[in-house]
């Protein structure tokens, strides 16, 4: 294509019409207006020659009143996590498995030392469906803090083209068409975000406690996935004790059977006691199913807590016959502790700083936008680029203000409003904590007293069975109602192995309260809102028809 375009190109005035006004002198007008028009260039070049220095003057006294407004995020005093009955002890309720003066550990299944428990909760922690979903929720508002912190600063624009173009005569006041040419343009711009009102400052800082709080979100799905998988790991060992239990009681009761079933048959009992004793059977083996299916739930969860399909466990799970207990009381520390460690509290204190920050930004909205811009380049016929008659250059300030209405002013208002809604939201979400960790420990010290009494009812059934037993060898009682003490000794163990079922349920419900174990693989997202906003990095983009300079 190159060896089709002429070498010769076509005199400039003849292509930009000044040659035609030379050669039609008409009534003198022609030498008046180029007289006129260097006057006016003289005056527009000593207009430009001033206007950088008032330019400057006006940038440096909008710097001189540079300020971010809106409010600087401080959590308010009169905050219901600021309070002194919340950061106090919690209320004693008397029991000795749990040591109020002791901090959790960051891994708190570590206190059942259980060598299962603490894989599945490890390998659950690596391989959740739901852990990577909000890992990535995490990553994408980090990406964006990092677009909000990189916005302003020196920004950079390269564009180059080059074409092959027939340009209007009429444009220039010509009868006759122009001549092809071979254009080629290129420039380079840099401009600088000069964030008087802290627009800019304001918007990062509401993009960095949004991650952050998106990364307490995050810590706050790995505590309900190590919460769910204990609970689960206990459901199946206390599922396996409760069948074993139930188990024993139809072998007693069968055996019941077949000892009324030859009273009756040697004419020493009577059909009621074989009718009654079957009965008992098919009330205890009834009980069984609904053990059965407590247990495989229990293994399906898991099965999807650990990433895998139903059926798929690790060994050992399966074999677990009695549920582990913690090896030395359960830590709990005081509210001060339990609001500093509790991920949702967290979570809703970087959503009242964010909410804060956006008032500074709808504040910042109704004041004027300042940038700094430079270019540099050349334009002109393509074999002329480069030569000083295609450069072009440019500098000073670009002022942009939208003379802000009713609806910028409302903004603002509702920017306000939404700070007041976090700060609520974030005193309900404290009170719950504490609620819930009151009610829990509450529970958990009930529960206790209630397994501590079943098995007081477990010894002395036992006993009984006992004498039972010994008076039948002795001929003073017959076998059936030895053979009740015995079916009632195995009733207690029922009710005991479901209380020890609840214990392993408020374990876990107090741990998940407490809000510990997410800290050793907890993500955060910088320091402090606020420190960011002077480490911006610069943004690159370029745009054009031909070449791009690299991103």
């Amino acid at each position: 294509m190159n060896a089709r375009i002429p070498r010769t190109r076509p005199s400039l005035p003849q292509a930009h019409g000044a040659r035609q006004g030379a050669e039609s002198p008409a009534d003198g007008r022609s030498a008046g207006n180029a007289d006129a028009a260097r006057m006016a260039h003289g005056r527009r070049a000593r207009a430009m020659h001033g206007s950088p220095r008032l330019a400057l003057g006006l940038v440096l006294a909008a710097l001189a009143a540079c300020r971010t407004v809106g409010p600087d995020y401080r959590l308010p005093a009169d905050a219901a996590a600021n309070r002194a009955a919340a950061q106090a002890p919690f209320l004693a309720t008397g029991n000795p498995q749990v040591a109020a003066d002791e901090a959790l550990p960051e891994r708190w299944w570590s206190l059942y030392d259980d060598p299962v428990l603490d894989a599945l909760v490890e390998r659950a922690l690596a391989a959740n469906a739901g852990l990577k979903a909000a890992s990535a929720n995490l990553e994408r508002a980090t990406a964006a803090y990092q677009q909000a912190r990189d916005a302003g600063g020196l920004d950079y624009a390269a564009e180059a083209g080059v074409q092959r173009a027939q340009v209007s005569a009429e444009s220039f006041l010509l009868d006759e068409k122009l001549p092809v040419f071979n254009l080629g343009s290129g420039r380079l711009e840099v401009s600088y975000d000069v964030d008087l009102f802290g627009k800019l400052r304001r918007a990062s800082e509401a993009a960095h406690a949004d991650a952050q709080a998106t990364a307490a979100a995050l810590d706050l799905a790995r505590i309900g996935v190590a919460a769910q998988v204990a609970g689960n790991y206990l459901d199946i060992c206390n599922a396996n004790h409760a069948l074993a239990v139930a188990r024993h009681a139809v072998e007693l009761q069968q055996h019941g059977q077949s000892v009324a079933e030859r009273l009756q048959a040697a004419g020493r009992g009577t059909a009621v006691d074989v009718t009654r004793a079957r009965a008992q059977v098919a009330a205890l083996q009834a009980a069984l199913p609904p053990l059965q299916a407590r247990r495989r739930a229990a293994e399906f969860s898991l099965s999807a807590l650990l990433g895998e399909v139903p059926g798929q466990l690790p060994d050992g799970v399966d074999g677990c016959a009695r549920a582990p207990q913690p090896g030395r009381p359960i830590p709990v520390g005081d509210g001060r502790a339990l609001l500093a460690r509790r991920p949702d509290v967290r979570a809703a204190e970087r959503q009242l700083a964010a909410a804060t920050a956006r008032i500074g930004v709808a504040t910042a909205a109704l004041y004027p936008d300042i940038r700094l811009g430079a270019s540099a380049g050349a334009a002109g016929l393509l074999e002329d680029v480069g030569t000083p008659a295609t450069r072009q250059w440019a500098i000073g300030p670009l002022i942009s203000w939208s003379v802000p209405g009713p609806g910028a002013h409302a903004r603002v208002a509702a920017s306000e409003a939404g700070a007041k809604a976090a700060l609520a939201h974030f005193d309900q979400t404290v009170l719950d904590a504490l609620r819930e960790t009151q009610t829990v420990l509450d529970a958990y010290a009930q529960d206790l007293q209630r397994l501590q009494a079943l098995r007081d009812a477990r010894d002395a059934a036992r006993q009984a069975a006992d004498e039972n037993r010994r008076l039948y060898q002795g001929g003073r009682v017959p076998y059936l109602a030895s053979l009740d003490a015995e079916r009632g000794e195995a009733g207690s163990d029922a009710q005991v192995a479901a209380a020890e079922a609840q214990i392993s349920q408020d374990q876990v419900r107090l741990f998940l309260a407490l809000g510990g174990g997410w800290q050793a693989a907890a993500s955060h997202v910088g320091d402090r809102p606020g420190d960011d906003a002077a480490g911006r990095t610069t943004g690159h983009r370029a745009t054009g028809s031909g070449a791009q300079a690299p991103r």
